[in-house]
């Protein structure tokens, strides 16, 4: 059984070959792709000896290829591409951030068997095509973001008795305060998620509820669920991941510790049924669980995306005017709270545009960031 793993220099790519190393010895790492991490990169050839490597950043492929054996083939761009067309992998985890993992979506569908997907741009961006891909290429989409890992796991697309899906959030560092309260916090103070370090990003996503915003555009993708039929809870503890609410007054809820290996490995081990010993894995006895509905004074972002017309054009530029947003932020040209004021003027820009493959949504964000540039001058 051989994988490809794009993204394998971060922490999800990372993980994953940990994960291969010690408990799935049948699986063979068949491609590395990397950014632009080279030393990294090197060390991971090292140790799993991949036929084929790719590296995002062109300045460092002659670095590269100077430095590991001359049986891995480095390939370029084009090459990659190509080679994604004419071969066939087992498996494939794509774990690329932003919206140009879209370059490879459509190669990698038409070359794997199984895709593990936490590329969250590659869902929000060009989750509108993934019925017509999933048809006609008939492959396996499994996704590994906690809350669509915890769906994918009890989802029954034939359940007519179900009413809705609802997703949890942490609540971040500000649960409990008025969002128009926090106007002088600052970029580090929004930075630190009370449960668990992540980046900066992904951070201040969850203190404004943004990251549950499109992780509803991704389940409503995902599983093609009408908006009307996903919410999302606000529950602290992070142990319950999705709740199932039934017409009969039945909840189902799914539970498993916060770790990325816990999807990781059953993705892994489709194939394999293998059993996990681990106590770390266990919910903790007499545990509490707290759960409340979104209050939209500490979380106006959600009202305002529950609000807006949710056509694709309007999802990506919500999605890119909060990447604007944040970093804005981050580089002290505007006010926590001043977050949506930014998506709200961004999603609000007149920019028809039609969105019918990858090509074309490609062009649309890059086209949308020339447009913000010219619109918008923060000193």
């Amino acid at each position: 059984m051989r994988i490809n793993i794009f993204g394998s220099t971060g922490i999800i790519g990372s993980k994953t070959l940990d994960i291969i190393n010690n408990f799935f010895p049948k699986i063979k790492v068949n491609l590395l792709c990397a950014n632009s991490n080279v030393r990294k990169l090197i060390r991971q050839i090292e140790f799993y000896s991949p036929k084929y490597v790719y590296i995002n950043d062109t300045s460092k492929a002659d670095f590269l290829k100077k430095n590991i054996k001359n049986n891995i083939k480095v390939l370029n761009f084009i090459e990659l591409k190509s080679y994604l067309r004419n071969s066939n992998s087992d498996l494939t985890l794509l774990a690329i951030s932003g919206y140009k993992s879209l370059n490879y979506l459509e190669q990698i569908l038409m070359n794997t068997n199984s895709l593990g997907l936490v590329s969250k741009e590659a869902i929000v961006s060009a989750g509108h095509l993934f019925n017509n891909l999933k048809k006609k290429l008939k492959n396996k989409i499994y996704p590994l973001d906690s809350e669509h890992f915890s769906i994918f796991q009890n989802f029954d697309k034939n359940n007519l008795n179900l009413n809705k899906i609802k997703l949890t959030a942490s609540g971040g560092p500000f649960l409990g305060r008025n969002f128009k309260s926090l106007r002088h916090i600052s970029f580090l103070d929004a930075s630190k998620h009370p449960k668990w370090k992540m980046g900066y990003k992904n951070s201040i996503d969850s203190a404004t509820l943004v990251n549950k915003c499109l992780e509803l555009v991704e389940a409503h993708y995902l599983f093609n669920l009408p908006f009307d039929k996903l919410d999302i809870v606000i529950h602290p503890e992070s142990k319950i991941h999705s709740i199932f609410e039934y017409n009969n007054y039945l909840y189902n809820m799914i539970a498993f510790q916060n770790d990325m290996s816990i999807p990781i490995y059953n993705f892994l081990n489709q194939k394999f049924n293998y059993t996990l010993h681990n106590n770390k894995f266990k919910i903790t006895h007499n545990e509490s669980l707290s759960f409340s509905n979104v209050n939209y004074l500490e979380f106006p972002i959600y009202k305002y995306f529950k609000n807006l017309n949710k056509k694709p054009s309007n999802i990506i530029k919500f999605n890119v005017g909060n990447e604007h947003a944040v970093n804005l932020f981050k580089n002290n040209q505007i006010k926590y709270t001043e977050i949506l004021k930014i998506i709200s003027k961004i999603t609000s820009i007149n920019m028809e545009y039609q969105l019918n493959n990858i090509k074309d949504i490609i062009n649309y964000h890059e086209l949308l960031e020339i447009k913000i540039s010219e619109k918008f001058k923060y000193k």
